[in-house]
């Protein structure tokens, strides 16, 4: 048997983390096991679902890779089936015509509560044969007798009674088909066997279940993945910061980063901090699963980050690089140095590519003043010859490589007998406005000849008009 799972949100929002992670398990489990992924939309609540809504969700999964078999496949599409089916379970027996109206239903509920009963349809229209009427909602007759057992891949066991499950409306009074409903006979036309969600649904599967068996169909297997808790012990929420997967992306992740922190959110292989993509497919299992919530902690992921941004093929990291140097006005193909020989010199020292987009401005775009702190410590009366001096040296050399420019830097500071600081650190300000560069030698060679020699220069000017007013 072929496995297939499938993610199925629902577009009235980004796609989030706690999307993601269920997004991320259903697509290991399905490339484990050599099966399929579906991808679906499901978008029945026409009030709150939106195309932007749709493109969010698909931008989220291209970012991360999470690439689908299937798909996307919208219930928009799919209401004449809905409709066929609720027929089917009509004249079956298993459905009914109900004609409850709200008022009936808050005060039966409002009495249920006061009783201390738990609140649910009394099946007041279950037997009464009614016809098709305006106004009439279809609920699913669900079995009275017996349990419901979930053999869940995460949780083990769940057993629900029968009886605790009350007739669940199908369609609504318009004929729209409710969740429920619609989520039964997707799962069975696509042939999805294996349901990987969240754990907020662990109230639907067992009416679920029944609703497929009436149908005459066997249900898939289940596992109910923990919600994530941000730092508090509260369910994760735009409170807790960033929980749209693009705005991680947005505030400098890579995307293999926030993936392997989203698998290690609930499972684990031994000590095992860092996975490749390769390794999460071959060591994934869902039985691996911690059946517990998970809390979410920013630090470790910035922890990850780094680690991905110091250990990735510098292309890679700079192909998602130049995406935050374009937000800058940068396009790094026309103005300046290659960008994967930045990341090369950057990418000890950030932790993220908004970290590294901003600290390699300099490296593209002129500065118009100098980082206040940095100036004053630097550049002081005198500081100019130092420049000078070195300015001389570099305009006469031939070849601009790192080992000739350091070998300028060392050399100037024993022929005016100074420390190797009191040259480098000037110099450093005057080329990149700040005190904070990759090595010298490294600087200057990918700022390059015309943008060095400019710029200290201009450094020279400024030391001269401060220590001549």
């Amino acid at each position: 048997m072929t496995i297939k799972t499938r993610f199925a949100p629902s577009p009235t929002g980004y796609l989030h983390v706690g999307g993601a992670r269920t997004a991320l398990f259903s697509w290991l489990y399905a490339r484990k096991h050599g099966g399929r992924f579906v991808l679906r939309i499901e978008d029945t609540d026409l009030e709150r679902s939106t195309q932007e809504s749709v493109n969010a969700i698909l931008e989220g999964m291209a970012w991360l890779g999470l690439e689908y078999d299937e798909g996307p496949f919208y219930q928009t599409h799919r209401f004449d089936r809905y409709k066929d089916i609720i027929q089917q379970l009509l004249d079956q027996g298993d459905a009914y015509y109900c004609y409850c109206s709200k008022d009936e239903l808050d005060a039966l509920r409002e009495q249920q509560i006061a009783n201390k009963e738990k609140p649910r349809y009394n099946g007041k229209c279950r037997d009464a044969g009614h016809a098709l009427k305006e106004g009439a909602v279809i609920r699913f007759k669900n079995p009275t007798q017996g349990d419901v057992v979930i053999d869940d891949l995460i949780k083990g066991k769940i057993v629900v009674a029968n009886k605790e499950l009350d007739d669940l409306i199908i369609a609504r009074s318009d004929g729209s088909p409710t969740y429920n409903l619609s989520v039964v006979v997707d799962d069975l036309d696509m042939g999805v066997n294996v349901v990987i969600r969240g754990d907020d649904h662990i109230n639907n599967t067992p009416r679920q279940i029944n609703i497929l068996r009436a149908l005459g169909v066997e249900p898939p297997k289940y596992a109910h993945v923990p919600m994530i808790l941000g730092a508090d012990g509260a369910r994760l929420s735009k409170r807790h910061g960033a929980v749209s997967v693009m705005q991680y992306r947005d505030e400098g992740f890579l995307p293999e980063a926030l993936l392997n922190y989203l698998v290690r959110l609930g499972w684990s292989h031994g000590d095992q901090e860092i996975f490749t993509v390769d390794e999460m497919i071959a060591l994934f299992d869902l039985e691996d699963v911690n059946g517990s919530a998970s809390t979410f902690n920013n630090e470790k992921l910035l922890w990850l980050n780094h680690q991905y941004i110091m250990n990735s093929d510098p292309a890679h990291v700079a192909h998602h690089l130049s995406w935050h140097m374009g937000e800058r006005g940068i396009d790094p193909g026309q103005q300046g140095p290659d960008l994967t020989e930045v990341v090369k010199a950057q990418r000890e020292r950030c932790k993220t590519l908004v970290e590294m987009a901003e600290a390699s401005r300099y490296f593209y775009l002129d500065f118009e003043s100098y980082d206040e702190k940095a100036a004053k410590k630097n550049f002081k009366a005198g500081t100019d010859e130092v420049l000078r001096h070195l300015l001389e040296k570099f305009s006469a050399i031939e070849q601009w490589e790192g080992e000739a420019l350091h070998q300028i830097v060392l050399d100037t500071a024993e022929e005016l007998d100074l420390k190797l600081g009191k040259v480098a650190q000037p110099l450093r300000v005057a080329v990149c406005g700040t005190a904070v560069s990759p090595s010298i030698d490294i600087t200057l060679s990918l700022l390059g000849r015309d943008k060095t020699l400019t710029r200290i220069e201009k450094a020279i000017k400024f030391i001269q008009d401060k220590y001549s007013e």
